[in-house]
């Protein structure tokens, strides 16, 4: 079993609900930031991986047919180089309601209190060019534009799909070319309550 499906768009963008209908679709298990409180022993392969080690992505997501959501969309580029056949997903929204969203649940971790998979996804999206404070807004949404911007300018558009959860299954089917499920609802997960409930 090898990664079909790469996620690269950023928290807050509808993940959860895509890693769910991903699963339905027969991409499962798909990877996503809840695992890492569900797999606690994963962060400290992630915490090196951000420290820049080598990575053997192999290992990272063996049994895993998807990854969504940080920590993978953060290497979206050497999961691409990784696995040449597997198709990438930028989930996008409003770049304002992303921002409260985010500021309202993944910006407000503050201090020592940080769990530690969250910490580290913070690290990441430093790294990646979130390094404002977070309650900058208009530099926030400058990096947001910014990464979803990249991600189209190295991923061929033949293998990539710029999507909003709220399209619904008939592009994400069209893309992955199978048959969207009968009678069943896309589904919508995971909202700010449900977030810090969660954590």
């Amino acid at each position: 079993m090898s990664l079909e499906v790469i996620g690269a768009g950023f928290g807050r963008t509808g993940t959860m609900s895509l890693k769910v209908a991903l699963e339905e679709l027969g991409y499962g298990p798909c990877y996503h930031m809840v695992e890492l409180f569900e797999h606690p022993d994963h962060v400290e392969r992630w915490e090196a991986a951000v420290r820049g080690e080598p990575v053997d992505w192999v290992e990272m997501f063996a049994g895993y047919r998807a990854t969504v959501d940080w920590p993978g969309a953060a290497f979206y580029k050497e999961l691409a180089e990784r696995y040449p056949e597997a198709r990438v997903i930028l989930t996008v929204r409003d770049p304002e309601r992303w921002y409260e969203s985010a500021r309202n649940t993944i910006f407000n971790f503050q201090g020592a209190e940080i769990p530690r998979a969250p910490r580290m996804a913070m690290e990441l999206a430093s790294q990646r060019g979130f390094d404002g404070g977070v309650e900058d807004r208009g530099r926030m949404i400058e990096a947001f534009d910014r990464w979803n911007e990249e991600v189209k300018q190295f991923v061929p558009a033949q293998r990539l799909l710029v999507y909003e959860v709220k399209e619904g299954w008939e592009p994400l089917c069209d893309f992955l070319g199978v048959e969207a499920p009968k009678d069943k609802p896309f589904p919508h997960l995971n909202d700010s309550d449900s977030f810090r409930s969660r954590v």
